[in-house]
């Protein structure tokens, strides 16, 4: 990852990188199609996995059409994972994203619970992971 200044705006770099963005069910999953964009600009390789509450409000094929790579949407299906392919998403990049991350997501992530293909991600994980929380502030709180 580069830091670059320009016109004085502060531009990260992120030619090579590879970051793997785990996408929960909220009403912040609208931002996550635009994070993806932005990455992909900042010149990152981007691959998204999606919970089923996260394709309730945007479509695995946005992030398709953005990434132009195929988007994990369930776990164990053989259409979808040729070689259990969530481990594989864990492993395999430089980054994972969780964003937005929801109540929910975050739970799971503390406690270890592994019942959907988000929360098996977290757990298969051996690479740097950056959650963004994303809900309401008494929640968060």
């Amino acid at each position: 990852m580069v830091f670059s200044v320009a016109s004085g705006y502060a531009r990260i770099v992120l030619t090579g990188q590879t970051i793997h963005l785990c996408v929960t069910g909220g009403i912040a999953c609208y931002k996550a199609v635009e994070l993806a964009r932005g990455l992909i600009k900042a010149g990152a390789v981007v691959r998204v996995a999606m919970s089923e509450g996260a394709q309730q409000f945007v479509g695995p094929l946005t992030f398709q059409g953005i990434t132009q790579a195929t988007v994990l949407t369930k776990t164990l299906d053989p259409t979808e994972e040729m070689q259990m392919g969530h481990i594989d998403f864990a492993q395999e990049a430089d980054l994972l994203l969780i964003a937005p991350a929801t109540a929910n997501s975050l739970s799971k992530a503390a406690l270890g619970i592994g019942d959907g293909l988000i929360s098996t991600i977290c757990l298969a994980a051996n690479i740097p992971v950056v959650i963004a929380p994303a809900m309401n502030t008494f929640m968060y709180e």
